[in-house]
């Protein structure tokens, strides 16, 4: 993860509620011809049967999981800095209590599903005692040179039943090789081997585009169809996230916030490979393409903190539950899948700050969504409802385009939340209001729109 990666404007609109009632008939014109593999029929404006792109299994497993941890964890930690050089010398990394299992009990408690580690960042040194490389734990201190935090991290995650994901920063300031592109490729692709070879099945293999070297540095050519193809060929299972996918897209921005609208369905000509720049990227990022031709649902991710890695000046700068259940709502109440990056300190652990908030992060919106009240309002019951929960059943496609949910209040049906997509969740928060009924209107839609399912708290 890069600090002075490109900047991307911010949804404009915040997300307001969420609730969940029988859909009637859409009313409007649909939002426009969809594109895609011939997965599912629908109907677009000009009432043509049209394809729509559906998620693979994977992708479904992927963005039900709605939270995953990203830990950021290398040599960097012991540098105090959020890029090296790749001139770092091995007998830095020395964690004196490093302890996996502690963090995968702390994405437990958040309610974490998967966590990401970065095997490998940017100065190239490798958590995992790799042959291609002297510059890994092999030559550190820490536990005598056996040690292998990509195993712990495994093994952890297992233990705790989480599915376990892996950065390999394709830019790598210490490889001999970096510039050389036929020669990298070959070095690149043998760590990709070992990593998704030796430690069991990899839920998500992560990565980016960073390549800060400049106009005066070393130029390196990535071969990113070389890259994907080998994740496929050894992790058929996993997803594979980058600005371009395949699967999972980077949402264009670090701050965990994903657009309205936010389409699962992209345009893969307009980001071809990673750090792809151009007319259309932002929005394509951002928003996705109702009209686009495959699945690739974004990622939001954000760390707890102002940097990356973890540096002790910012301990008491973790940001609080209020700004987590924030990002809870602008990332999986749009349709987004939020990766949230909590760093493992010096000593192998998670500073007790952050495993605080993301306890209380879990236990505010456990709270916040512990009672669906919409099974009040259809036995006729009065409610104060000021959240509403929308979603579509994603494994048959994405089509809502534009919403409305209206509220019987006193007798008169007027609107308290209205939106673009849903996808996955859609989550409106709204002031709070006592109503007798809810009635959800798709005002514009992919073809037609299939079920909806609505609850209010």
């Amino acid at each position: 993860m890069s600090p002075t990666r490109r900047a991307f404007l911010r949804a404009a609109a915040a997300g307001a509620g969420a609730l969940a009632l029988p859909v009637p008939p859409p009313r409007g014109r649909a939002a426009g011809p969809p594109g895609g593999r011939a997965d599912e029929r629908g109907t677009g404006p000009d009432g043509e049967a049209r394809d729509r792109p559906t998620p693979s299994p994977s992708q479904l497993v992927w963005q039900r999981d709605e939270l995953a941890l990203f830990l950021h964890f290398g040599m960097n930690t012991f540098t105090d800095r959020e890029w090296g050089d790749g001139r770092e010398d091995p007998a830095l990394f020395d964690p004196a209590d490093l302890d996996a299992r502690s963090w995968a009990r702390a994405a437990r408690s958040a309610g974490a599903r998967a966590m990401v580690l970065t095997a490998k960042h940017h100065d190239g040194f490798c958590l995992w005692p790799t042959a291609t490389t002297g510059h890994s734990v092999r030559a550190s201190p820490w536990r005598g040179g056996e040690g292998d935090v990509v195993r712990a991290f495994t093994d952890a995650c297992r233990a705790e039943g989480l599915r376990a994901g892996l950065y390999l920063s394709p830019w790598d300031r210490n490889a001999p090789s970096y510039g050389d592109s036929p020669r990298y490729d070959e070095f690149y692709c043998a760590q990709l081997t070992e990593l998704l070879t030796r430690y069991g099945p990899i839920h998500e293999v992560w990565f980016d585009g960073a390549n800060g070297e400049g106009p005066d540095g070393r130029r390196q050519v990535y071969d990113w169809e070389r890259y994907w193809n080998l994740v496929r060929r050894l992790q058929p299972d996993a997803v594979i996230f980058s600005d371009a996918g395949p699967d999972v897209r980077w949402i264009g921005n670090e701050d965990g916030i994903a657009g309205d609208p936010n389409w699962s369905t992209v345009d893969p000509t307009v980001v071809p490979v990673p750090g792809a720049d151009g007319p259309g990227v932002r929005d394509m990022l951002l928003h996705g393409d109702p009209r686009g031709a495959v699945w690739r649902p974004g990622e939001a991710d954000v760390s707890i903190r102002p940097g990356w890695f973890h540096h002790p000046a910012e301990d008491d700068q973790v940001k609080s539950v209020d700004e987590l259940v924030e990002l809870h709502f602008s990332s999986v109440g749009r349709n987004a899948k939020l990766l949230l990056n909590v760093p493992p300190t010096r000593a192998g652990r998670l500073h007790p700050t952050d495993v605080e908030r993301l306890r209380d992060m879990r236990q505010r919106l456990d709270a916040r969504f512990a009672r669906d009240l919409s099974d009040d309002l259809r036995a006729g019951r009065s409610a104060t409802v000021s959240a509403i929960d929308l979603r579509e059943a994603i494994e048959e496609g994405q089509r809502v385009a534009r919403h409305a949910v209206h509220g019987r209040v006193g007798g008169t049906w007027r609107e308290i939340a209205r939106g673009a997509t849903i996808g996955h969740r859609r989550l409106h928060r709204i002031d709070p209001v006592t109503v007798t009924g809810l009635r959800l209107a798709i005002e514009a839609s992919i073809g037609e729109p299939g079920p909806v399912a609505v609850s209010a708290f």
